[in-house]
């Protein structure tokens, strides 16, 4: 075994690859960019390289710097992780030429299966069941429209390089196939910089089924079961699961020996995952290989209780596969959540801002969490907006589903927009306990598993109000312990007045909500009017931070986190954000030793009202924000001049962006 490592990635993966580097023993260096100076995978290597700027093209998809890194740390060996060079055969070449190991296959297995037309005429040749098909070198239209007529309708078009559904389309009939041809060429030029296409008949209700594999240097194939990946959003996995529900032994047996003949065909040696479309008679259809370790895998290491990153390292340092076919067996049932920072309402678009809060389900011999961000994180469009795989495991399917329902309501993100509500839907759905889904299961079911957002119910507004109640009671505590006064009446909070009832009055604005809440004040607690309800309520702060609140009788435990004027309220796989109007407060923050506008909460900006160089005096109006799908104006805090604009319109900011930079005339 070599003795130290080089992992060329970053977030979940380098974390992940890590831990079993460290634990056979390896030294272990990572490589970052501007952005991940402060990343978890940077924390826990032994040691750490900058090699560029924020984008990766400046940096994890720099091989001569990642290289450089790896000569001048000492570097034994270089693990790829997945995405970024990992299926890169010129980067796999360069590593071998550079005198490192490269933990991934030989440069000629990642070449034949790097194109999927080259792929298919491969396993064709092995006799791997395909999708009937056009996959041929000449790419003249009217090649490509022969062959779709003559391969039938549903079709589909799609790049030969590259994947992530990019370069992808259905076509139905024969009337939108010029258009297809050339939208998928486009996408596929810009994305893989290779516009070659392949057209296959399209399966309208398939399963993605994938078999992992594994080789060695002495010629051993086998593979480590299935894993189903049928639920997906833009051609992109969501839920991953191990063993494929309803599949039988003899099924599996079957695509398992497809899978080794497809694996043995290309001389592979390491980690790799034929990847199958699974018909609704039985037929299965080699679709792709995946020349490196697929996200997925922890379901697999689940079920069978391997350490497949440790399996990578020991193969490519020429050990033998550590077992047999026959001493592998199926234990109990996994499933993968993958939770991403994006938004399932707008198309499932990626979302950036900040990490105010990250809590994510405690570990244990039951739940797995893989994650490379914490809490204060900054998510920005650089990168993919995975923040964590949250993977459970138990005797079978059903328990397995509770397992993973409960681990999801105890997701805690705010700051950022995410998934988690969505992932929740979805393991509720009955269809999908039911095992009863395909490829299509989303867009199947999409009014239930993505439903108009709803305004905040009484519930959850009256938890946000309890908060910053209690949240006042506790600053006012602590101002009177700091005071030479603690008895001081000015430190209440029990609201009294002389003449009149004792109450106080909120309003809060969610979209084009806007809620109006009245707050009573109570010997013993609260009542709070909302929506034409009343509820008496109570509660206080747990050790951990969560609120403890009693309404109307009932307890309940939630997360509320404040950033500025906003309000996020977590409970139970649910997340609202609330902005909170206060006369009192202005609507931006306003740093007065740097001289900068920062914005509230992420968002988009919509306009620039003035240029750098602008006199405006106090109250001008300067930026508008959208947010939340309301628009914030920015205004200037005093006379002065507006030096410089930071952003552009249509940019996205995070939380507490520098917007501009002002400087107030003196003595404004």
């Amino acid at each position: 075994m070599f003795d130290s490592l080089l992992i060329a990635n970053r977030g979940e993966i380098a974390c992940r690859i890590l831990r079993s580097a460290h634990r056979l023993g390896l030294r272990t260096i990572a490589v970052y960019s501007d952005a991940d100076r402060k990343a978890q995978h940077v924390k826990l290597a032994d040691e750490a390289w900058h090699i560029g700027a924020a984008p990766a093209a400046q940096s994890y998809l720099c091989a001569d710097k990642i290289l450089e890194v790896a000569r001048r740390s000492g570097a034994a060996a270089i693990h790829p992780g997945y995405g970024f060079l990992a299926e890169n055969a010129e980067f796999a070449a360069a590593c071998r030429a550079a005198g490192s190991v490269f933990v991934g296959p030989p440069v000629a297995a990642i070449r034949a299966m790097g194109s999927k037309s080259a792929a298919k005429a491969i396993m064709h040749q092995a006799g791997v069941p395909l999708v009937p098909g056009y996959h041929g070198e000449d790419q003249r239209l009217a090649t490509l429209q022969s062959a779709a007529l003559s391969i039938g309708f549903p079709l589909l078009v799609k790049a030969s390089a590259g994947g992530g559904g990019k370069g992808m389309r259905v076509v139905r009939t024969a009337g939108e196939l010029e258009a297809a041809i050339e939208g998928a060429k486009r996408e596929a030029a810009a994305s893989f910089g290779d516009d070659r296409l392949l057209l296959e008949r399209y399966l309208e209700q398939p399963r993605h089924v994938e078999i992992q594999v594994f080789a060695d240097s002495q010629g051993q194939v086998i593979y480590l079961f299935e894993r189903d990946c049928s639920v997906q959003r833009r051609h992109q996995k969501v839920l991953e699961e191990a063993p494929a529900p309803g599949l039988s032994p003899a099924l599996r047996e079957q695509m398992g020996a497809a899978a080794v003949t497809a694996t043995g065909t290309i001389g592979y040696v390491g980690a790799g995952t034929v990847e199958f479309l699974l018909d609704t008679d039985g037929s299965f259809y080699f679709m792709e290989m995946n020349t490196r370790l697929q996200v997925e895998h922890p379901v697999t290491e689940l079920i069978t209780g391997l350490d497949l990153v440790a399996w990578q390292l020991q193969i490519a340092a020429g050990q033998p596969l550590p077992c047999r076919q026959t001493e592998i067996q199926i234990n109990g049932h996994a499933i993968e959540a993958r939770l991403y920072a994006e938004d399932p309402q707008r198309n499932f678009l990626p979302a950036i801002g900040t990490l105010h809060h990250l809590q994510l389900p405690v570990e244990s011999d039951q739940v797995r969490v893989d994650t490379g961000v914490a809490q204060g994180d900054e998510i920005s469009i650089d990168y993919d907006p995975m923040l964590a795989k949250i993977i459970v495991h138990d005797v079978d399917r059903p328990a397995a589903l509770r397992r993973l329902r409960r681990a999801l309501e105890q997701v805690e993100v705010a700051g950022v927009t995410t998934n988690a509500a969505f992932l929740h839907r979805v393991v509720n759905h009955p269809a999908f306990a039911a095992a009863n889904f395909d490829t299509g299961f989303i867009d199947q079911h999409r009014d239930e598993l993505l439903p108009p957002a709803r305004p905040a119910s009484a519930q959850t507004l009256a938890l946000a109000a309890l908060y910053l109640l209690l949240q006042r009671e506790a600053d006012a505590r602590h101002a009177a312990r700091q005071s030479s006064d603690p008895h001081s009446p000015w430190h209440q909070t029990s609201g009294w007045r002389l003449n009149g009832d004792n109450h106080h009055q909120l309003r809060f604005s969610a979209g084009e909500h806007v809620h109006l809440i009245t707050l009573h004040y109570r010997p013993v607690g609260y009542l709070i009017e909302v929506a034409d309800r009343q509820l008496s309520a109570s509660g206080y702060f747990d050790d951990r931070g969560r609120l403890k609140a009693t309404l109307d009788g009932q307890q309940l435990h939630a997360r509320v986190v404040r950033c500025g004027m906003e309000l996020q309220v977590l409970y139970r796989a649910t997340s609202h954000r609330l902005l909170l109007h206060d006369p009192h407060a202005e609507a931006f923050a306003h740093e007065e030793n740097t001289g900068r506008l920062t914005a509230p909460m992420p968002g988009k900006i919509v306009a620039l009202l003035v240029k750098g160089g602008a006199r405006v005096t106090r109250g001008t109006p300067l930026v508008i924000l959208e947010a939340m799908k309301m628009e914030h104006t920015i205004t200037a805090p005093a006379d002065g001049i507006v030096t410089q604009m930071n952003f552009t319109a249509g940019a996205l900011v995070s939380d507490g962006a520098a917007l501009l930079t002002f400087e107030a005339d003196e003595g404004a």
